[in-house]
């Protein structure tokens, strides 16, 4: 396996080299599982040792590999890979639970769904540990997103009683011109390590109530994550009656993730990941006329107009810019301030970052933990050094905290231009730029001047502003947020974006058309033959 970088929040592909050093990590040091402290974890059916495969039956006979706690660098538990021979077995088995899960009617389909929601709020608190020991973000994160994955459930249970065709006037005497929908058959899922669960959740879901199969890659680095996740729905499907490899799990690399792109069975690719790893996932797709959906990166801004109320512009900027220590998409990266008050919002927010609660994620009151792993750690040293050599100025952070883990300084960068090199970079770690403008205009302009298209937010109190902000020549972001943060996305509308950030939407609105093939339907119920626009072939 060729040496190939994680690159944000795919982790799609991971070095042999961390591999081996995480090895000999596993030889000097003893589980956390079997800490009682974390005795809990046996409670979601985690063992020290764990199978990453599931089709049915849990396998897996590729590489084991050791997830890690990035509080304090310390191994959770293994997990062994899936091989190229147990995806084989994988999809075999998905596909063929297609055929039985493909004539369970929608309002059936959404009873499952239902009851699988009921499964999770069971295990919601000790999901949400389980999330902010592997993944590192806070518990309150934790158990939010698992929430998240309810709340996706229920939607997706009225959706299976409201999927939306539509009957059109035929120029036809005696025809019916109509549009029927139709499960695509099996969706690959392709998930991140900042948002393990509630990104396969969107994505399931939805498929689930269309009809589809899930084969699901949890990330490398959030295995247990995604064993946890599958255990439970393993058991509604079986107490069902339903084939359990409806949902499929591969745990793997970049082998498995390449396979999944490349596979004809795999009639829907959905990736969730940096933009570079991606592009590589949308071409290998498309060389096969397969269908995909992209999630990628988001170098997303706040606009503060001058009328802005700059209290809730510094509430709201906490959570965005230091929220989940910087590892959102939907992070705030780039703080697009008026002139006027640029001062006094970077002012009032490095005040609020110096109150930020540091430690544990699992303890009460941490409002900010770890990043995932070291090559965040080191990402951010190295922005910083660009930041620096390009002119701008620390206003708070910028160092490593001193305590065991993977604990950086939320910083806040001013003095740099717009369009400076590294401020048109996304880069996934807890640092915000502060930049300036003199109208909204050009505020309009800062925004979109990224390759990127994910979230953007405008704090103003001008309404002639916030409806152009909205409409053609405002932000060119697919989620366009007024007075709120760039991040913290509700489940009823679609989540995606524009540009580099790849087009796909997920969740709400009618991304359910994503996860479904339309066909347009002409049926004659009379006894004539007549051709359309008037045609005489006689």
């Amino acid at each position: 396996m060729a040496t190939v970088t994680i690159l944000r929040r795919a982790q799609l592909l991971i070095t042999r080299s961390t591999f081996a050093s995480h090895k000999i990590t596993r030889a000097m040091s003893s589980m956390l599982i079997d800490d009682p402290k974390y005795s809990w974890l046996k409670d979601l059916g985690l063992g020290p040792t764990n199978k990453g495969v599931f089709y049915g039956a849990w396998d897996g006979t590729g590489e084991e590999v050791t997830s890690f706690c990035p509080a304090n660098n310390q191994p959770i538990a293994k997990v062994t890979q899936a091989s190229p021979a147990d995806y084989e077995k994988a999809v075999v088995a998905a596909k063929e639970a297609w055929e039985t899960w493909a004539e369970v009617t929608a309002p059936q389909r959404g009873e499952i769904l239902r009851q699988m929601g009921e499964a999770l709020r069971q295990k919601k608190t000790l999901l949400g540990k389980l999330e902010s020991l592997e993944m590192g973000k806070i518990l309150p994160e934790g158990e939010g997103e698992v929430q998240e994955y309810i709340d996706i459930i229920d939607y997706a249970v009225g959706l299976s009683r409201m999927f939306a065709g539509h009957v059109f006037p035929s120029e036809r005497k005696g025809h019916m011109l109509l549009e029927q929908w139709n499960p695509l058959g099996l969706v690959g899922v392709i998930t991140a390590f900042n948002f393990p669960v509630a990104v396969y959740g969107w994505n399931s879901s939805i498929a689930m109530a269309c009809g589809n199969c899930v084969l699901w890659k949890g990330a490398p680095t959030t295995p247990l994550v995604s064993v946890a996740v599958t255990k439970i729905l393993e058991t509604v499907l079986k107490a069902n009656n339903i084939p359990p490899a409806v949902c499929s799990l591969v745990q793997g690399g970049a082998d498995i993730g390449t396979l999944m792109a490349k596979d004809e069975r795999i009639n829907l690719v959905s990736f969730t990941g940096s933009t570079p790893v991606g592009k590589k996932v949308s071409l290998m797709v498309q060389e096969r006329f397969g269908k995909f959906l992209l999630e990628l990166g988001g170098n997303n801004a706040i606009i503060v107009n001058e009328d802005a109320d700059l209290d809730m512009v510094v509430r709201a900027g906490v959570f965005a810019c230091a929220g989940t220590a910087g590892q959102r998409c939907t992070t705030t990266r780039r703080l697009v301030l008026h002139e006027k008050v640029h001062d006094q919002v970077v002012a009032g927010l490095v005040k609020a970052y110096k109150q930020l609660r540091v430690g544990d994620p699992l303890d009460d009151g941490t409002l900010y933990g770890p990043l995932h792993s070291q090559q965040g750690v080191d990402q951010y040293f190295a922005a910083l050094e660009e930041a620096k050599a390009q002119g701008g100025k620390i206003e708070c952070g910028g160092k490593k905290i001193d305590r065991p883990g993977n604990y950086v300084e939320p910083t806040i960068i001013s003095g740099l231009k717009h369009d400076a090199p590294i401020v048109l970079k996304e880069t996934f770690v807890p640092i915000v730029y502060a930049v300036k403008f003199s109208n909204i205009d050009e505020a309009f302009k800062i925004n979109n001047e990224v390759k990127q298209g994910l979230s953007s937010s405008l704090f103003t109190k001008d309404m002639n502003a916030v409806f152009r902000w909205m409409g053609p020549k405002g932000s060119d972001c697919g989620i366009v947020n007024v007075n709120i943060p760039t991040n913290g996305a509700e489940i009823g509308g679609a989540f995606g974006g524009e540009k580099q950030t790849g087009g796909g939407r997920e969740s709400g609105s009618d991304a359910w058309k994503q996860y479904m093939r339309r066909s347009t339907c002409t049926i004659n119920y009379s006894a004539e033959l007549p051709l359309a626009q008037g045609i005489k072939f006689e």
